[in-house]
Parts: C-alpha cells; structure tokens; sequence
C-alpha cells in the first residue's frame, strides 16, 4: 500500500505527536499493562491471604533468577544501539546489535528452560504442585511467550523483513523502534517478577 491510503507511517500525527505505528504499540503496551497487572495482583491476594514460602523454602535459585535478569537488562541496552545504529544510518552494526538481542533472549529461555523448568519438573514439582507453583509457572511462563514472540518479530527484521531497510529505510527504522519499546516492556516485567519470586 502506499503511503497516501496509510497516512502517517512515517511523520507524526498532529493529534498523537507520533506516529500511527507507535501510537499503536502504546495501545498494545497499554493492554499488556492491564494483564499483567491483573496477574500481579492476584499474585499479592494469594500471598497475602495464603500459606505461601519464603523464597529459602522454595526450590527457586536466585542465582539463575540474577542471572536471567543480567541477559534482560544487557538485551536492552543492545536494543538500544541497534535501533541509533540503523537512526545513524549503519545497518551493518544495527543488525549485529540486533542478532546480540536475540542470542541474549534465547540464552534468557534455554536458562530458563533447562535449568528451572525441567529440573523441577523432573523433581516433582509442576503448576499442581502448589499454589505458589501454579502461579509462577503461569506468571514466568507468559513472560516466556512475550520473549519468544520478540525473538520471532527479531528474526524477521534481520532475515525475510531487512529488504525493507533497502526500500524505505525511516519507516524500517521506526518499526525497529516499535520493538525496541515492546522489549523495553518485557525486561521491564522480568524485573518485577525476578524479586517477587525469587527474592521476597
């Protein structure tokens, strides 16, 4: 389609002062908020009105939970250069900042994956298991599918999406902005959910 049946892809509007793709992923970010919000504050009734553990007599290890939080805060910071290094006109370093993200987000669910999930599982200790269980599997596991989901949208930009930094490489530029604020987002769940599980 061309830039006249989609105004505003590239210039902000004048009533958001953004543009229409940002605008939109605010929207979108705006409802994650309203889910994750609602997950946390079922979160604290549970705890606050049930027999919940201490995080020494869970079996959650802090250490893997640090370092997780390492992997997020670190992808973060590489979104950030990949999106000034394509705003800088350098996609060559935009898209090595961006294959540093997803090799960060894949380390962050192997780890989470192999070294949580099925040793406990492989223990016994599964959603049925306890209360405490059920909710961090569903909490940590949703988390999980918005990583996945960022890896996915990544790995376009980088492989079969790239073509359109050939083509029009402002609006590519914006679109890697608009993941970038999502997988500000994500890391910024993780950074609530890491002491709520693993350290309170």
């Amino acid at each position: 389609m061309s830039s006249e049946l989609l105004p505003h892809t590239l210039e902000p509007h004048p009533v958001t002062g953004m543009y229409n793709g940002k605008f939109g992923l605010w929207l979108f970010l705006a409802s994650e908020v309203m889910l994750f919000g609602a997950l946390f504050s079922a979160y604290i009734l549970l705890r606050t009105h049930g027999d919940f553990p201490s995080h020494e007599e869970t079996t959650l290890n802090y250490k893997i939970g640090a370092l997780n939080t390492f992997l997020l805060i670190t992808s973060s910071v590489t979104m950030v250069m990949a999106w000034a290094s394509f705003k800088l006109n350098e996609p060559s370093k935009g898209k090595l900042y961006l294959w540093l993200t997803v090799f960060l987000s894949v380390a962050f669910l192997v780890i989470k994956i192999k070294f949580e999930y099925l040793h406990k599982i492989h223990h016994g200790i599964t959603p049925d298991t306890s209360t405490f269980y059920a909710i961090y599997y569903c909490m940590t596991g949703l988390h999980g599918l918005h990583i996945l989901g960022g890896v996915i949208v990544m790995l376009y930009f980088l492989l079969p999406g790239f073509g359109l930094w050939r083509k029009n490489p402002e609006q590519f530029t914006n679109r890697i902005e608009c993941t970038g604020l999502y997988w500000h987002f994500v890391d910024l769940v993780w950074i609530f959910l890491f002491p709520v599980f693993y350290l309170l």
